[in-house]
């Protein structure tokens, strides 16, 4: 189904999809280019996620990165999408100090953006944001497991829930993100066994990114799976590359170098033409300025 054709997906959507059984394709972007291809593709949502951080910016972390950036980036990848459920990450600074604090920033995020959802990382801690998120009327995709912004409390990027303890806590925190009014919650880096019982409890869909298929959808960084870094950059264990964006563009600039020393490029069909009379008239008129 081309984009001209495919209705825009919206919260009702996704919801059908869910209740069908039917797997939700998510993928981030963080520009105009990434978010046509990813919209073009039939990509069910579009998640401009602060990992924008590290892809584009390059950055070391998520942390980094600020409202203002989001603002910029959903903004870019908003005027591209024509048929894809646009969310944009609240960073971290962004909600956290108050539920108060949450809902202006999603709320700018929504007005100058024009997003469709917003997504913050926690549980319980962070039900009360996400309760006052939602009763302003903003739909809230929940994060729980790994959560890149507490990488650092949480002793890094580690997979969550391997114990009987650590699941528990993640059932926990996945009921309180449901009953604060988060629509759908985000799997990461949970044993995949975990995360399809956690998906079975809930009421809301589930999207795993290092979660197994027992989740109601997928999310991945699109720049990683399409592989657009060169070789040797590191990737979470549950990355798989679909593309090599980096050798066909290597391979092109490349070329394109070469060609330029060669003089190869521009052949005769990149210039424009002239009629050979007014360059003739030209050089004339050039010789003669020059020989006074």
């Amino acid at each position: 189904m081309s984009q001209e054709t495919r209705k825009p997906v919206t919260i009702t959507t996704l919801r059908s999809m869910y209740r069908k059984g039917e797997p939700i394709a998510m993928l981030t972007a963080h520009d105009f280019p990434s978010a046509l291809v990813a919209d073009a593709a039939g990509m069910d949502v579009v998640l401009v996620g602060d990992s924008l951080a590290m892809v584009s910016l390059g950055m070391n972390d998520t942390n980094a990165v600020t409202l203002d950036d989001m603002v910029l980036h959903c903004r870019s990848v908003t005027r591209a999408v024509r048929s894809a459920f646009v969310v944009g990450d609240l960073p971290m600074g962004s909600y956290e100090v108050t539920p108060q604090q949450a809902v202006e920033s999603a709320i700018r995020l929504v007005k100058q953006a024009h997003i469709q959802a917003v997504k913050l990382e926690g549980g319980v801690d962070l039900a009360p944001a996400i309760k006052a998120v939602t009763s302003a009327g903003i739909p809230v995709v929940a994060h729980i497991g790994l959560t890149p912004q507490r990488q650092n409390a949480l002793g890094g990027f580690r997979a969550q829930g391997k114990s009987v303890a650590g699941a528990l806590k993640l059932l926990e925190d996945a009921y309180a993100v449901q009953e604060a009014g988060a629509f759908m919650v985000v799997l990461e880096a949970i044993p995949a066994e975990i995360a399809a019982i956690i998906t079975k409890k809930l009421r809301i869909p589930t999207i795993g990114i290092g979660a197994g298929h027992g989740c109601s959808g997928q999310v991945l960084v699109q720049v990683d799976m399409t592989g657009n870094f060169a070789p040797g950059r590191h990737l979470p264990k549950f990355v798989k590359k679909f593309a090599n964006v980096w050798a066909e563009a290597k391979q092109g600039i490349d070329q394109y170098r070469a060609e330029v020393k060669s003089r190869q490029y521009p052949a005769k069909e990149h210039t424009y033409a002239i009629d050979g009379e007014h360059v003739a008239e030209f050089q004339r008129l050039v010789d003669e300025h020059d020989s006074k």
